[in-house]
């Protein structure tokens, strides 16, 4: 196995220690109020997301970040750190990608290996996204852009299948065909990351999950922080 692989498998592990287990990003209020009450339905709303959020804007910051980190442009880092905050729409989805680029953050200064640039550019950084410094481990590792954004977004997927398992409920197999339907798209989804990265063609108009997200913020009884 290369080492590049044994990084990637790192990066996307669910006991990474940066809390992504707790967040829903507004499922869980879609199934609290019915919109998402099984596994057919689980499957279109994590699709959907899937499609129109993630491979649309999470992934394309990802993508412009880590070239920003290997050309050591740290104007770019915090231009692009600060553009991917503001397209947080509720209170949930900001704290959320701050919280856990905290924490990973945290976890890079702390691993000897990383150099004191990285450090020292995420210390001067007043709030710090998920995406960045996951891109920033992700290019000094040296991982291909095509290889990075399908396994981001594969960490998300797992994710939120796991969450969808707890919520609505639904048993482990049918978390695993819901894997197993929604994995074929994420080559072609991060290729799509990778054109849009390059023409800073990015878009975040969700407004189904905005508006679950928002109603999950004020709902009575809660799993997820998001």
């Amino acid at each position: 196995m290369n080492l590049q692989l044994a990084r990637l498998l790192h990066l996307a592990s669910p006991v990474l220690p940066v809390g992504a287990f707790s967040y829903s990003q507004g499922l869980e209020w879609a199934v609290e109020c019915g919109t998402v009450k099984n596994e057919a339905l689980a499957l279109q709303w994590i699709s959907d997301a899937l499609h129109f959020a993630l491979a649309r804007c999470e992934a394309p910051a990802l993508i412009a970040l880590m070239r920003a980190w290997r050309s050591a442009d740290v104007a770019a880092v915090a231009r692009l750190n600060a553009e991917f905050i503001a397209t947080r729409e509720t209170a949930e989805l900001r704290a959320e990608t701050l919280q856990m680029g905290y924490s990973l953050a945290r976890l890079l200064r702390d691993l000897p290996e990383m150099p004191e640039a990285i450090r020292s550019t995420h210390a001067s950084l007043a709030e710090i996204a998920y995406p960045t410094p996951w891109a920033a481990a992700a290019a000094h590792w040296q991982i291909e852009e095509h290889d990075a954004a399908t396994t981001y977004l594969w960490a998300w997927l797992e994710n939120q299948v796991m969450a969808a398992v707890k919520l609505v409920p639904l048993g482990q197999t049918a978390g695993q065909r819901m894997l197993v339907a929604l994995s074929p798209a994420l080559p072609g989804l991060a290729s799509e990351a990778i054109r849009r990265a390059d023409s800073e063609d990015w878009e975040n108009f969700t407004p189904g999950m905005t508006l679950a997200s928002s109603q999950h913020e004020t709902q009575y009884t809660r799993l997820f922080r998001s």
